[in-house]
This record gives C-alpha cells, sequence and structure tokens, in this order.
C-alpha cells in the first residue's frame, strides 16, 4: 500500500486527514523496543506497560469527552475540569517521592495551582483575551500544558530536593540545585525550539493551514507560558517545602 505524502493529507477544506486504526497500530513498534530494552536491561518494563495502556485508555476517553466538553455553555463544568486537571497533576508530581506523597500533597497542589493556574490566568484574560473568557474549546487544551509543565517541575523539584537533603547538602545549596533541575527540560526546549524541533502546538497549526508566521507567535506564547509555569510552581513548592523542614 503507497504511503501519501503530507500534501495530500492536507486539503484546504478538512485540514490533516484522519489517522487509520492499522497504522496508528504501527507507532507501537518504537514503543515496544524501548520497553523490551527495558525489560532486558531489568529497569522496570512492567511500569512502562502500564503507563503506555494508562496513556491510551485516556487519550481514547478524552478525544469522547472533549467533543462533548467543547460545546459547554457555562463555565462550571469547564472549572471542575480544570480542578481536576490541577488535583491529578498535583498528586502524579509527587512520584518522584513516593514515601512522602501524602505529607506533600497540600504542597504540590498550592504550587500548580498557584504558579500554573495564575500563570493561565494571565494567558486567557491578558494575552488571548478570550470570548466568553472560559471558551473550552481553548482554555482547556492550554490548561493542559500549563498544568503538565507545572507538574514535571514540581516532580523533578521534589526529587532532587529530597535527594539533596538526604545528602546532608546546606540548604540553600540544595535549593538552588533543585531549582535548576526542575528547569532543565523548559531551559533545553528554548535552545532546540526552532533549531531542532517545531513543537506541537506550531506542527498542528501550520498542518491546519495557519501561516506560518502566526504560528510562530502562539509557540512564543506557549514557551513563555511554559517556561512561567515550571518556574513558578517549582519554587512555590521548594519555598513550602523548606519551610517546613526548617520548622
Amino acid at each position: 500500500m503507497a504511503v501519501p505524502s503530507l500534501a495530500s493529507m492536507l486539503t484546504a477544506e478538512e485540514g490533516l486527514r484522519p489517522i487509520s486504526l492499522d497504522r496508528l497500530a504501527l507507532v507501537a513498534v518504537p514503543a515496544l523496543a524501548v520497553v523490551w530494552l527495558m525489560y532486558r536491561w531489568s529497569l522496570g518494563a512492567g511500569g512502562a506497560i502500564y503507563a503506555l495502556a494508562r496513556m491510551l485508555g485516556q487519550l481514547l476517553l478524552v478525544g469522547f469527552f472533549l467533543v462533548h466538553i467543547f460545546t459547554a455553555d457555562g463555565p462550571w463544568l469547564v472549572l471542575a475540569i480544570m480542578g481536576g486537571m490541577m488535583f491529578v497533576a498535583s498528586w502524579i508530581a509527587l512520584r518522584t517521592v513516593p514515601d512522602q506523597r501524602y505529607k506533600l500533597f497540600g504542597k504540590s497542589l498550592i504550587a500548580v495551582a498557584i504558579g500554573g493556574g495564575g500563570t493561565l490566568a494571565w494567558i486567557s484574560f491578558g494575552v488571548l483575551d478570550l470570548h466568553p473568557w472560559y471558551a473550552p474549546r481553548y482554555l482547556i487544551p492550554i490548561a493542559g500544558m500549563v498544568f503538565s509543565a507545572a507538574l514535571n517541575s514540581v516532580s523533578l523539584a521534589a526529587e532532587r530536593i529530597h535527594s539533596e537533603l538526604e545528602r546532608e547538602t546546606p540548604i540553600p545549596e540544595a535549593r538552588a540545585m533543585a531549582f535548576r533541575a526542575a528547569m532543565i527540560p523548559i531551559i533545553n526546549a528554548l535552545f532546540a525550539v526552532g533549531l531542532v524541533s517545531i513543537p506541537g502546538m506550531m506542527t498542528g497549526q501550520i498542518l491546519s493551514g495557519i501561516s506560518p508566521p502566526v504560528a510562530a507567535r502562539y509557540q512564543i506564547m506557549v514557551m513563555c507560558m511554559v517556561f512561567g509555569a515550571s518556574g513558578l510552581s517549582a519554587a512555590l513548592f521548594l519555598r513550602m517545602f523548606l519551610k517546613k523542614e526548617a520548622e
């Protein structure tokens, strides 16, 4: 069967053609190769398989439900969904410190809510000026990017500060090392964007027919938004964590 070119997949009327299920199944090949390597190297392949299975189920479900959520004509459903996103993100962020998960959950939730939620509010009201302000088609995907960034930074900060304090590293140095570790992924992304990678949002907009300069503006917004959410959430978490340690 011939592989269609990218040009043939795009039309002015329809945008990107849906991926058939048989072609979607092909993405499992590199993923399963990594699982096999993890198994051979005794790195917990079962956890990776579980994560892949959860991802599959979660995305299939969210694809179904978003069709209905995007037609919401009031803010309460959107706010409830974003509250759930913050709650889940705060819990997942503490996977790196499982023995302190319950003790640190409140701090993680506050960090994600203020660092991520504050950034989201600034973007939605100040930059995008959404009408209505709760427009679910825009607010929910952007909230997903923000809370995911906050999740990752809090997770990295929690793991590193815990490790450094166990090694009895002085608190100011431990805080600096933890914050630096939390910011590595987003800073690497800032260096690579446009040179090594064209990020997902910009790629999706270009594939849907939006002008590359316009798509670039939105991607600049996303990168700054993610950088802000990551840094603020990590800093807030570290501040609350170390305040408790000092007591």
